[in-house]
């Protein structure tokens, strides 16, 4: 599904009418010929085309993350795929008011890079990280990793965001992202580690343990990195589940 097959950021249609507009064959803006819908929701269908157009044409994420409703943003997610910031933090406990982020991991456009609390771990290079991403991408983000990273290193992070965990909940897919990843398939090199190993290890590397950081990147590397393969899986997933099995996009 990719934004220009969307219709439902239209005031005055919603699933059904959208459905119905797929269902006669219109599955993409250009198609849209006015038929379907009435006189006054094919006026706004035609002026949001003229708008979105050109912002999709400006790679502008932040206009469609505000047109869609919050549970179809996932649709936003094929357009800036290639671009998308994929991200997951390890802390040593749950209160960022009396605990620390440890390492944050981020991958983008095929390369993965992992900051260090104690070392490049710095509210400038993680304002540098979010603040050309068209579109970023967690899982259980929106409440736990951005407000942690916000109020650790007062910052504002505010770009359109993805977060999995809520695609997931649509499709049936509860429980963290380890058990999401077992139950669609995918796999892990080190399938042993939870995120209580990940406060243990950093203690560990704070005693002299050098290998125990070793271990403790890989496995938030591996979080991060298998963000790519859940959204590619969800967003299809939910592709299927909401369209019209012989139409065409």
């Amino acid at each position: 599904m990719r934004i220009e097959n969307s219709f439902i950021p239209v005031r005055g249609v919603g699933e059904t009418t959208e459905r119905r507009l797929w269902e006669a064959g219109i599955t993409h803006w250009e198609e849209f010929d006015g038929s379907v819908v009435g006189p006054t929701t094919a006026d706004r269908i035609h002026d949001f085309v003229d708008v979105a157009t050109d912002h999709l044409g400006r790679g502008d994420a932040r206009f469609f993350d505000e047109s869609f409703p919050s549970g179809e943003r996932w649709r936003l997610y094929e357009n800036f795929r290639d671009d998308a910031l994929f991200f997951d933090i390890e802390t040593t406990g749950l209160d960022a008011a009396r605990n620390d982020v440890t390492t944050v991991s981020f991958y983008r456009g095929g390369d993965t890079e992992t900051l260090i609390r104690g070392d490049d771990l710095t509210a400038r290079t993680l304002r540098d990280r979010f603040a050309d991403a068209p579109l970023i991408v967690s899982f259980n983000g929106a409440r736990f990793d951005v407000p942690f990273l916000e109020g650790s290193f007062d910052l504002s992070i505010d770009a359109p965001h993805l977060d999995l965990m809520y695609p997931c909940r649509r499709l049936d897919l509860t429980g963290g992202l380890k058990r999401i990843e077992t139950e669609v398939g995918i796999d892990r090199d080190r399938p042993d580690l939870a995120g209580e190993d990940a406060v243990r290890l950093w203690r560990e590397y704070e005693r002299g343990d050098e290998a125990a950081l070793d271990t403790l990147v890989s496995y938030n590397r591996e979080d991060t990195e298998n963000l790519e393969r859940l959204a590619d899986r969800v967003t299809a997933d939910l592709h299927d589940a909401c369209c019209p099995s012989d139409a065409t996009f």
